[in-house]
């Protein structure tokens, strides 16, 4: 019997065509005429040419042909990326025996015709190769923040937006709300706005806050959610009340990326964290703000706590396990640990060289990492 890599080397993939990202309008009813006559298929050989054929066919399709059509048609079509389309594809036409190909063959209509998600978020779990834009690992390499839209840097302390948009797409589903309770320039925001998601977050500083509603009101609100810039303090806002006014009772999910101590001073107020007196008071502070946000959060639903650790006085402080051992102690169970790679802040980024002989001198190691904690709430 002939092997599957020489007829797959030979048919399938000698070809010019390299499948994209790009999102293809397919005619439903007509593939699936197609996935009705593979599963008919009595031989591995006839199932792989009839597999062939429908590649050939959505490569060189016309408008009024099985695969790109014009969206505005009134025909029946399916919104799928291109590079997933293919490689299901390929895998049916690579499987060494019949009885395997038709299970692929099965999973591509069901891929097709059913969606699958769970209670947290949109992800089809039917099309879950499709998703290659939402991490899975925990080491994020970031090579540089997403600065598209209204996005900045300018803002001393505020995490990258790629934190929040993949926090966002992991445990939200279009029209849910997101609590930031360190909202700073309106990072979180942003992103929640351009997913689709409703959003609260509450700054210290009226100024910072200001700017936050600015930037937000600028960048285009697709799906007409609310975003909306709360002045105060974290441990005290009535979340309840200001949630009823939006004919809300909770939230369902939390982000917070709070000053790491005193490594940054964001304000003179003492109730910012970056006052805080010692690290003991640092967590005693954060623990009210954890106690006064999940009172809203929904029970099994997800918080994402971004921080970091510090160094003082020639010793490591573990500011972020610290922190996520109180968290623990309030009715959260520890979901993962994510370690997010930075190369350069904004206080180190033109003293390199600096820190460098700050490390050699001092016996330490320099900070090139972050943690995001996932939560789930018991």
């Amino acid at each position: 019997m002939q092997t599957t890599a020489p007829w797959s080397s030979t048919v399938f993939n000698r070809s010019a065509f390299r499948p994209s990202n790009k999102i293809m309008i397919v005619n439903k009813s007509r593939i699936l005429e197609i996935v009705l006559k593979l599963k008919e298929e009595k031989t591995l050989s006839s199932l792989r040419n009839e597999t062939l054929h429908l590649k050939n066919q959505l490569i060189n399709t016309k408008s009024d042909e099985i695969g790109l059509i014009n969206i505005d048609s009134d025909s029946d079509t399916i919104k799928i990326a291109q590079r997933y389309l293919f490689d299901e594809i390929r895998q049916i036409a690579e499987a060494q025996t019949l009885e395997r190909a038709k299970y692929y063959v099965e999973r591509f209509e069901k891929s097709i015709t059913e969606i699958k998600t769970s209670k947290v978020n949109d992800i089809n779990l039917n099309r879950w190769k499709e998703y290659t834009d939402i991490y899975t690992d925990s080491l994020w390499m970031c090579d540089k923040r997403d600065n598209s839209g209204v996005h900045a840097a300018g803002y001393w302390g505020n995490f990258i937006p790629q934190i929040p948009n993949q926090m966002i797409k992991r445990y939200t589903k279009k029209g849910d709300w997101i609590l930031d309770a360190f909202v700073g320039c309106g990072t979180s925001l942003i992103e929640s706005q351009r997913l689709g998601r409703h959003g609260i977050g509450i700054e210290l500083q009226e100024s910072i806050a200001q700017k936050a509603q600015k930037f937000i009101s600028s960048e285009p609100n697709e799906y007409g959610v609310i975003s909306k810039v709360v002045t105060g303090d974290s441990s005290v806002v009535d979340y309840k009340s200001l949630l009823q006014k939006y004919g809300q009772k909770s939230v369902q999910l939390l982000i917070m990326h709070p000053p790491y101590f005193d490594i940054i001073k964001f304000s003179d107020d003492p109730r910012d964290l970056s006052n805080a007196s010692s690290v003991d008071s640092f967590l005693k502070m954060m623990n009210k703000i954890v106690d006064n946000t999940s009172s809203v959060l929904d029970r099994g639903r997800y918080f994402a706590l971004v921080i970091g650790d510090k160094y003082s006085k020639g010793e490591w402080i573990p500011l972020g396990f610290l922190t996520m051992n109180e968290i623990m102690k309030r009715g959260f169970s520890l979901k993962s640990v994510i370690v997010k790679n930075f190369e350069e802040t904004t206080g180190k980024r033109n003293q390199k060289e600096l820190w460098r002989y700050r490390a050699l001198v001092g016996g330490f190691y320099i900070f090139k990492h972050e943690y995001i904690f996932l939560f789930k709430k018991k």
